[in-house]
Formats: C-alpha cells, sequence, structure tokens
C-alpha cells in the first residue's frame, strides 16, 4: 500500500511538500487550517478580515530567478521582486499545475500528533484534526510539519526596565495593522529585523519621529544590487560563495565588510554591526535615504523606560516617546506536538540538518521551513522535501545511512537566533541536501560535456533549477531554464530600448567567464 503522509499547513513549504510526496508516490494529505493556500502571504486578505497583519513586508525580498520552486520558473512577465498577490498567484498557478488542491483539507485544524502505540516498529503516528466542530482521528505513516515559524511572538518585557511605568501605548510588530495608529505620534522601534525596519518606514510617513534602537546595529542590502542587478543572483554564486567560505574568519569579516560598506558607510549611518556579531543582513531599499533625510534616526539599546520617555545606553538625554513596536521576533511552537518530539529549550531545537529531530527511533517525522537563509526560502524547503520524501520511502538516501545516526549522536543542533529562527548560509545548505539525494550539479562534470552551463553555473546565480539537471525528479527544462534567466530578469524591465543598444550582458560574461575560468581551475571547484 502507498505510504500515507500528513501534511500541516498548505503554505510555501506545505505546498511544495505535498507535491514532493506525490513525485515519489507517496499519499499526501495536506490539511490547513485557513480556507486557502498561500499561508504567510495571503497579507492583504489578512487586513481586510481586520486580523493582525502576519509580516507587513508585502514585497518578496528575493528575485523571482532564485525564488522559484526548481522545476516551476516563473512566468517572464512578473515583476523581478514580487508583491504578495503576484507571489500567491505564483502558488495557485503551482498547486493547480501539479493538481495539490485534491490533496489538501482546508479549514481543518491539527489538534494533536502523538505516536502511534506501536511507533518503534511501524513509525507511525496518530494525528488528531478539528473541522467545524468535530474531531477526526487518523493514522499516519509519516509527518511533515510545515506551520511556519512566525507562531508565538516573542515579547520579553523583563529586559526592559521601566516598562511598567511607561504610560504611551507598546505592542509586538505582529499586532501591527496599519500605519494610521502613529498618525503624528513619537514612535520607538524596538529591534533591527526587517519587519522592524520595514514598519519604521512606513510610519515615518505619518509619525511625528521615527527612532529604531538596536544593540547590535546591522548590515542592510538593497534590492537594487551592484550594476541595478538584483541582490540575489550577484550574492548568491557559486564563485562568490567559495570566496565567502573558503576565507579565513578575520578576512571573512573583512572582506563583507568592505561589499557591504561599498554602497554607504554603516557607520556614518549608526548601523555598523558590532565585529562580534555575524549578523544576517537586513533587506530594505528606503532605510539609508530615510536617515540622511532625517525621518528615522538610529539609538543603541533601551536602558529604561520612563513615563512618556526612553533612556538609551550613553545617551544622557531621555527622548520622549509616545508609541513603542516591539520587532523582538517570535518563539518556535508546535502547540500540537508533545514536548518529547521537538524539544524546544531557550530558542534551540535538536534537529538533524535543521529537518529531523535527532532522537525518534524511526525518523517518521519532519519539519520544514524552520530556518531563516540569506536567500530564498521556496526552493530551500522544496529541497528539504525532496530529502525528507526519500528518508520516508526509505531510499537510502545518504541522510538515512548510518553515517546519519552518527551524526544524530554527536548531535547538529540547530540554534534558533534572537527571532526564533536558525540562519544558514543558502547555497551550502542547498548542496547539502543536494548531495544527499544525488542532485547536486556537478560543475566539473559539465565542464567537459557543456561548458557554457558549467560556467553558468559556477559564475552566474546558483538559481534553484540547477538543482534538477540530474538525480531524482530531473526535470528536462532545467538547463533551459538557467540559459534564459537573466532574459526573464530583464524582461519585466527593459521595457525601453533606445535605438541601436544591444545587450551586453552575454558577451561581457563570456571574455570574464574564460578569464576566471583559470582562476577557478586552480582554485579547484
Amino acid at each position: 500500500a502507498e505510504m500515507r503522509v500528513a501534511v500541516v499547513g498548505a503554505g510555501v513549504s506545505g505546498l511544495t511538500a505535498t507535491k514532493c510526496c506525490l513525485d515519489e508516490g507517496l499519499e499526501p494529505t495536506c490539511f490547513e487550517q485557513s480556507q486557502d493556500i498561500g499561508g504567510l502571504w495571503r497579507y492583504t486578505e489578512h487586513i481586510e478580515a481586520g486580523r493582525p497583519s502576519l509580516y507587513p513586508s508585502v514585497i518578496s525580498n528575493t528575485s523571482k530567478e532564485m525564488s522559484a520552486f526548481s522545476d516551476f520558473p516563473y512566468p517572464e512577465d512578473f515583476p523581478v521582486f514580487l508583491p504578495n498577490a503576484r507571489l500567491l498567484d505564483y502558488l495557485r498557478r503551482y498547486a493547480e499545475r501539479f493538481g495539490l488542491r485534491e490533496h489538501i483539507k482546508f479549514e481543518t485544524t491539527v489538534v494533536s500528533i502523538r505516536k502511534h502505540p506501536d511507533f518503534a516498529t511501524t513509525g507511525q503516528w496518530n494525528v488528531v484534526t478539528e473541522a467545524h466542530g468535530k474531531q477526526t482521528s487518523h493514522v499516519f505513516d509519516a509527518v511533515m510539519v510545515c506551520s511556519g515559524n512566525f507562531s508565538e511572538p516573542s515579547l520579553p518585557l523583563h529586559c526592559f526596565p521601566g516598562i511598567e511605568r511607561f504610560r504611551g501605548q507598546y505592542f509586538h510588530s505582529r499586532q501591527y495593522k496599519h500605519p494610521n495608529v502613529f498618525q503624528g505620534k513619537r514612535v520607538l522601534v524596538v529591534g533591527m529585523g526587517n519587519s522592524g525596519v520595514d514598519i519604521a518606514v512606513e510610519a515615518s510617513r505619518v509619525a511625528a519621529k521615527v527612532t529604531i534602537c538596536t544593540s547590535r546595529g546591522a548590515w542592510l542590502l538593497s534590492r537594487v544590487f551592484d550594476h541595478g542587478y538584483p541582490w540575489d543572483m550577484v550574492y548568491n554564486t557559486r564563485l562568490m560563495s567559495l570566496i565567502r567560505n573558503n576565507l579565513p574568519g578575520p578576512l571573512s569579516w573583512e572582506f563583507i565588510n568592505y561589499k557591504m560598506n561599498q554602497r554607504f558607510n554603516h557607520e556614518n549611518y549608526g548601523l555598523q554591526p558590532e565585529k562580534r556579531y555575524l549578523l544576517v543582513p537586513l533587506l530594505n531599499d528606503d532605510l539609508p535615504s530615510y536617515i540622511l533625510t532625517g525621518r528615522i534616526t538610529i539609538k543603541p539599546g533601551v536602558k529604561e523606560f520612563r513615563d512618556n520617555s526612553v533612556v538609551f545606553h550613553n545617551c544622557p538625554e531621555e527622548e520622549p516617546v509616545d508609541i513603542v513596536v516591539f520587532c523582538t521576533g517570535y518563539d518556535v511552537s508546535f502547540p500540537f506536538l508533545e514536548e518529547s518530539v521537538v524539544k524546544v529549550e531557550n530558542k534551540h531545537a535538536s534537529l538533524y540538518k535543521y529537518v529531523f529531530p535527532t532522537h525518534l527511533q524511526k525518523h517518521t517525522l519532519a519539519v520544514l521551513g524552520l530556518i531563516k537563509p540569506l536567500g530564498a526560502i521556496m526552493p530551500l524547503t522544496e529541497m528539504q522535501a525532496r530529502w525528507v520524501t526519500r528518508v520516508f520511502k526509505g531510499r537510502r538516501a545518504e541522510g538515512s545511512s548510518p553515517g546519519y545516526q552518527n551524526a544524530v549522536q554527536t548531535g547538529h543542533i540547530l540554534s534558533l537566533h534572537q527571532d526564533g529562527f536558525s540562519s544558514v548560509k543558502w547555497l551550502i545548505y542547498m548542496d547539502t541536501l543536494a548531495s544527499f539525494i544525488g542532485a547536486k550539479p556537478s560543475v566539473l562534470g559539465l565542464l567537459c560535456r557543456d561548458p557554457w552551463l558549467a560556467l553558468t553555473i559556477f559564475f552566474g546565480p546558483c538559481s534553484p533549477y540547477q538543482y534538477r539537471l540530474r538525480g531524482p525528479g530531473r526535470w528536462e527544462g532545467a538547463r533551459q531554464a538557467i540559459l534564459t534567466q537573466w532574459d526573464r530578469t530583464l524582461k519585466p524591465t527593459r521595457t525601453r530600448v533606445p535605438a541601436g543598444s544591444s545587450s551586453s550582458f552575454p558577451s561581457l560574461l563570456t571574455v570574464v567567464g574564460f578569464l576566471l575560468l583559470l582562476a577557478a581551475m586552480i582554485f579547484g571547484f
């Protein structure tokens, strides 16, 4: 009989998990508590319903070529960075194309997932769901938890002395609905995550004054990167990854420091991070100009709150404040799992490769999308799902061999950063999981057979299609998708071409490519 898999949630990871189950001949049932697919990305609908907005940034942070599912490129007329309505449209097309809807049960909440009495031999799970007030019990052979990480807002008020005497209004960024609340007010945003900066930028259009306080500082990336190309298509290339990850620690820091300060000097803007923090850069196109025009001020961390003001570390004078927004991240929680399955202790969960709970006798439960890469989450959760479904099937994907057991004993513990996510190096992680299932592209192997493709893979962006060139789930269209990725990127913006101009991009790439080829050969791939 086919292996029955329960998928929890029909957001980005739930959809691709369902598809990967079908690809591997498993039988998925996906439970989604709302009435539609899309999870986080149904932001506008949440606003219309008056529910707290789940995520204020309404434009995708990664470019369409880098964030596509690996066998389903975005339509070429879609903008390069997608507003969430277009992203939702893409997810709906994906569900349509691979027939996912018929496997999703909407308006169904997963109440509990418990080990089946004979779990030790079968690895099965008892899953209880609730729909329209009625509970149902099921038995599944395996479970994929795709319920996302924006679960529990983390608001450590004890870290902010004097907050109890503060007379103004304060709330967690998750409660933020609309900038109107800031009209004419003096606003303090605590924390320098993506959502904090997004909220500060929105607030500064209507507020009297906006201050962001941060103890760590942050690197700031813009979607528009070197020569106007999308940041991730320049940053996440195999060549750049090789340079960044093979330099000794201090040199690597200097390299990143130099790269990040090329566009503007972070120290002059009060943003320069402390050297001891290796931070995930933020993405925001507006902040530097908003600081320059005085709409937003950056301050150090909060020392204490007073009745109507706040005092910052190393700043003698107090700053009057009416509203405080705490952008202090989220705690990961899985209310439907018993504690023993995924142990989350002070934001640490012990998960092998951030996916499999390390101490289960049978590896029939996986957690997807619990990481926050500096890169696109969609192809990453898809890669997790491809690996997980192979492990479930007992295909001896390397990840399920005895080597896996040893790794589990030595404990690859997942550390969740202050915002309840773990952060990973996107390309390295993708390659690791791809090598488990034999889908990692071989640049050297291709060099003789298909040199142009090999060069594009090494020097060009590491787009998801690279992971469909070989191995299980090989896709015929992968090579073509890789060679045309820049065409799809330039199509929506090169909408007015001056007479007599030609695209200089490929010719330049060719020249640089062959020059760098020698260097790459010496480096060794």
